[in-house]
């Protein structure tokens, strides 16, 4: 099992950001995880990732997803890879 998992959501802050972040929490409440979830909001940092189009979702330090809204479905399947 794992002990930690770090979930970032890149994103301004546009509702589909806000979603999200929020269909990252549900999957890792229903995954039954202990994860940090951070919202990068600066451009800059963003962009240090190599990240162009947001929102976009990062697992444990790898981009998974870029420009699109995840379901919590397909956020848990990115966790358990």
């Amino acid at each position: 099992m794992m002990s930690s998992v770090k979930i970032e959501v890149l994103g301004t802050g546009c509702k589909k950001c806000h979603q999200l972040e929020a269909n990252a929490k549900e999957a890792i409440a229903a995954l039954n995880l202990e994860a940090e979830v951070v919202h990068i909001t600066e451009p800059l940092k963003i962009a240090e990732r190599g990240v162009m189009k947001t929102p976009a979702l990062v697992v444990d330090n790898v981009v998974v997803s870029q420009g699109k809204l995840l379901t919590p479905e397909q956020i848990q399947s990115h966790i358990n890879s």
